[in-house]
């Protein structure tokens, strides 16, 4: 068992590597996408119209190190997410194939292990998913600290988006069938043109790269108006709004975010910013898989190494005790 452990946990490791460094790479990306897509107003009105209208402010303010506020919480909240996420997903692997005796793994059975891999992630590191949220939307130079943010409100309201988050847990499922979908069209048609094979081809590197960007893409369309109305929903709150009102504002709910979009920006309004994020999930998803297959091999031979030093450490100690 100590085997299969030390695997999930490297195969975690890794992932939770590839994350923060994904995640450092493409933050003034997000920071500016988080912005634009908080904000809700009616045409005309926008202080955002596009997507480098964010960039251009900070820019003009001499506030470009504000595209990084929330860096630090939001590279803890990716490692701590993505640690649990792949530790989740090898170890519910790990019984699944244990129980039923097999080493492969149907499509649905791995469809519901990712999800529930997902949603404990999802539970376990709302908190800091909230605020750094909650840091990114902020005026620029007026972000909080990280512990600022979780104790301005009650503890409940750390968790807010929560269901929401559990929702898009469809997300890696919609990817991931669209996926096979796609390969099993592209697969049928190599063995048609190749004639009768016994053995089917595998996808090359650029065709796999290829289909998985198409496949988040549309599990991205797909799920879009839960994305933006999370960020919705978790977004601090302006400076307008602070000023004009000192009694505490109302809790932002799923259907008053849901009314707010429809009455200000109309149907379009769900979409708002669905480009930036196609782009920044790609990409983030694409550095994610290769700085962590980059890392993989290494990071299991460190744990082995580690691993071997406690051992010895372990066992030199209880030598001098019975001395």
């Amino acid at each position: 068992m100590s085997s299969i452990d030390l695997e999930s946990i490297s195969e975690a490791t890794s992932g939770a590597i590839g994350a923060v460094l994904s995640t450092t790479i493409l933050y003034p990306l997000d920071t500016c996408k988080a912005k634009y897509q908080a904000e809700v107003r009616s045409h005309g009105q926008q202080k955002y119209r596009k997507l480098s209208d964010v960039l251009w402010e900070a820019v003009s303010t001499g506030q470009i190190v504000s595209l990084y506020q929330g860096l630090g919480t939001k590279n803890l909240q990716s490692f701590i997410a993505q640690f649990v996420y792949f530790y989740g997903y090898s170890y519910f692997k790990r019984l699944y194939q244990v129980k039923y005796g097999t080493k492969s793994i149907g499509t649905k059975a791995n469809l519901i292990l990712a999800a529930s891999a997902g949603a404990c992630t999802a539970i376990i590191t709302q908190p800091l998913d909230t605020a750094s949220s909650r840091m990114q939307t902020s005026a620029f130079g007026r972000s909080k600290g990280l512990w600022a943010m979780l104790t301005e409100g009650s503890w409940s309201e750390a968790f807010d988006g929560l269901g929401v988050s559990l929702l898009l847990t469809s997300n890696p499922a919609i990817q991931y069938t669209v996926f096979d979908q796609l390969k099993q069209k592209l697969l049928d048609g190599k063995l048609k043109r190749a004639g009768n094979r016994t053995s089917p081809e595998s996808l090359s590197a650029f065709s796999a790269f290829l289909l998985g960007a198409i496949s988040k893409s549309i599990a991205t369309v797909l799920t879009y108006p839960a994305i933006r109305c999370k960020v919705m929903i978790q977004a601090a709150d302006s400076i307008d709004d602070d000023t004009k009102e000192n009694k505490k504002k109302p809790r932002k709910t799923l259907t008053g975010v849901l009314d707010a979009i429809w009455k200000q920006e109309g149907l379009l309004g769900f979409f708002k910013g669905l480009d930036a994020q196609i782009l920044k999930t790609v990409l983030s998803s694409a550095l994610l898989l290769m700085i962590k297959e980059k890392i993989a091999n290494t990071t299991w031979v460190l744990i082995l190494a580690a691993r071997s030093y406690l051992v010895v450490t372990q066992g030199r100690l209880k030598g001098s005790v019975k001395k």
